[in-house]
Protein backbone atom coordinates (compact mmCIF):
# COMPACT_ATOMS: atom_id res chain seq x y z
CA UNK A 1 0.00 0.00 0.00
CA UNK A 2 1.37 3.50 -0.53
CA UNK A 3 1.32 6.53 1.41
CA UNK A 4 0.96 10.21 -0.03
CA UNK A 5 3.99 12.21 0.69
CA UNK A 6 2.93 14.83 3.21
CA UNK A 7 2.48 18.22 2.77
CA UNK A 8 2.20 21.30 5.08
CA UNK A 9 0.52 20.00 8.57
CA UNK A 10 -1.37 16.20 7.55
CA UNK A 11 -2.86 17.37 3.70
CA UNK A 12 -1.01 15.38 1.12
CA UNK A 13 0.84 17.28 -0.94
CA UNK A 14 0.21 17.36 -4.50
CA UNK A 15 2.53 18.89 -7.43
CA UNK A 16 1.78 20.14 -11.10
CA UNK A 17 4.20 19.96 -13.61
CA UNK A 18 4.49 22.63 -16.26
CA UNK A 19 5.27 22.32 -19.90
CA UNK A 20 7.25 25.23 -20.00
CA UNK A 21 10.21 26.37 -18.97
CA UNK A 22 11.18 30.67 -18.22
CA UNK A 23 15.31 30.57 -17.21
CA UNK A 24 16.05 34.33 -17.13
CA UNK A 25 20.07 32.80 -16.88
CA UNK A 26 19.63 32.09 -20.69
CA UNK A 27 19.72 33.98 -23.92
CA UNK A 28 16.90 34.11 -26.39
CA UNK A 29 16.42 34.90 -30.19
CA UNK A 30 15.41 38.32 -29.21
CA UNK A 31 18.42 38.85 -27.31
CA UNK A 32 20.56 37.43 -29.95
CA UNK A 33 19.12 39.63 -32.38
CA UNK A 34 19.98 42.73 -30.22
CA UNK A 35 23.09 41.68 -29.84
CA UNK A 36 23.99 41.13 -33.78
CA UNK A 37 22.05 44.78 -34.59
CA UNK A 38 24.36 46.45 -32.08
CA UNK A 39 27.08 44.98 -33.11
CA UNK A 40 26.64 46.27 -36.51
CA UNK A 41 25.48 49.58 -35.37
CA UNK A 42 28.50 50.67 -33.86
CA UNK A 43 31.03 48.61 -35.56
CA UNK A 44 34.16 50.47 -36.64
CA UNK A 45 33.92 51.96 -40.40
CA UNK A 46 37.74 50.87 -40.75
CA UNK A 47 37.33 47.87 -40.06
CA UNK A 48 33.75 46.08 -40.94
CA UNK A 49 32.90 42.80 -39.44
CA UNK A 50 33.84 39.91 -42.38
CA UNK A 51 31.33 38.51 -44.05
CA UNK A 52 32.03 34.87 -43.17
CA UNK A 53 31.67 36.10 -39.18
CA UNK A 54 28.48 37.75 -40.50
CA UNK A 55 27.17 34.64 -41.84
CA UNK A 56 28.36 32.29 -39.05
CA UNK A 57 26.22 34.50 -36.57
CA UNK A 58 23.61 34.56 -38.91
CA UNK A 59 23.79 31.13 -39.16
CA UNK A 60 23.68 30.45 -35.37
CA UNK A 61 20.63 32.73 -35.27
CA UNK A 62 18.88 30.51 -37.62
CA UNK A 63 19.55 27.94 -35.39
CA UNK A 64 18.42 29.29 -32.28
CA UNK A 65 15.31 30.23 -33.97
CA UNK A 66 14.62 26.24 -34.91
CA UNK A 67 16.11 25.05 -31.55
CA UNK A 68 12.69 27.27 -29.90
CA UNK A 69 10.58 25.61 -33.02
CA UNK A 70 11.68 22.13 -31.93
CA UNK A 71 11.04 22.51 -28.08
CA UNK A 72 7.66 23.80 -28.69
CA UNK A 73 7.08 21.17 -30.67
CA UNK A 74 7.84 18.73 -28.13
CA UNK A 75 5.85 20.31 -25.47
CA UNK A 76 2.63 20.14 -28.25
CA UNK A 77 3.52 16.26 -28.34
CA UNK A 78 4.18 15.75 -24.73
CA UNK A 79 0.61 17.44 -24.04
CA UNK A 80 -1.13 15.16 -26.82
CA UNK A 81 0.89 12.15 -25.21
CA UNK A 82 -0.51 12.66 -21.82
CA UNK A 83 -3.97 13.38 -23.50
CA UNK A 84 -3.31 9.87 -24.97
CA UNK A 85 -2.52 8.49 -21.91
CA UNK A 86 -5.71 9.88 -19.45
CA UNK A 87 -7.95 8.86 -22.09
CA UNK A 88 -6.51 5.04 -22.13
CA UNK A 89 -7.69 5.28 -18.41
CA UNK A 90 -11.70 5.00 -19.40
CA UNK A 91 -12.66 1.75 -17.98
CA UNK A 92 -9.98 1.03 -15.72
CA UNK A 93 -9.79 0.70 -11.95
CA UNK A 94 -7.83 3.28 -10.32
CA UNK A 95 -6.33 4.54 -6.97
CA UNK A 96 -5.83 7.48 -5.57
CA UNK A 97 -5.24 9.89 -2.25
CA UNK A 98 -8.13 11.96 -1.55
CA UNK A 99 -8.05 15.40 -0.24
CA UNK A 100 -8.54 14.03 3.31
CA UNK A 101 -5.16 11.62 2.90
CA UNK A 102 -7.69 8.80 2.26
CA UNK A 103 -7.38 6.37 -0.56
CA UNK A 104 -10.51 5.73 -2.60
CA UNK A 105 -10.60 3.79 -5.60
CA UNK A 106 -13.10 3.19 -8.26
CA UNK A 107 -13.53 2.87 -12.32
CA UNK A 108 -12.74 5.82 -14.60
CA UNK A 109 -15.80 6.29 -16.67
CA UNK A 110 -14.37 9.48 -18.42
CA UNK A 111 -11.54 11.86 -18.82
CA UNK A 112 -12.03 15.42 -18.99
CA UNK A 113 -9.31 18.11 -20.63
CA UNK A 114 -9.04 21.65 -19.46
CA UNK A 115 -6.56 24.16 -18.56
CA UNK A 116 -5.22 22.56 -15.36
CA UNK A 117 -4.68 18.99 -17.46
CA UNK A 118 -6.43 16.01 -17.42
CA UNK A 119 -9.02 14.76 -14.58
CA UNK A 120 -10.61 11.27 -14.67
CA UNK A 121 -14.03 11.03 -14.05
CA UNK A 122 -14.80 8.36 -11.00
CA UNK A 123 -18.64 8.37 -9.57
CA UNK A 124 -19.09 11.66 -10.52
CA UNK A 125 -15.55 12.69 -9.03
CA UNK A 126 -13.13 14.18 -10.89
CA UNK A 127 -9.67 13.13 -9.97
CA UNK A 128 -6.47 14.57 -11.49
CA UNK A 129 -4.61 12.21 -13.35
CA UNK A 130 -1.62 13.29 -11.58
CA UNK A 131 -3.13 12.04 -8.06
CA UNK A 132 -3.98 8.72 -9.53
CA UNK A 133 -1.46 6.02 -7.22
CA UNK A 134 -2.73 2.94 -9.32
CA UNK A 135 -4.40 1.29 -12.39
CA UNK A 136 -5.41 -2.03 -12.87
CA UNK A 137 -7.95 -3.59 -15.17
CA UNK A 138 -11.65 -3.97 -13.80
CA UNK A 139 -12.49 -6.96 -12.20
Amino acid sequence: MTDPVGGVGNSPATYTASTSVDRSDQMGKDTFLQLLVAQMKYQDPNSPTSTTEFMSQTATFTQVEKLEEIASQNAELLALQRSLSAGALVGHTVSWTAEDGTTQSGTVSSVRFGSDGANAVVGGTEVPVGRLTEVSLPA
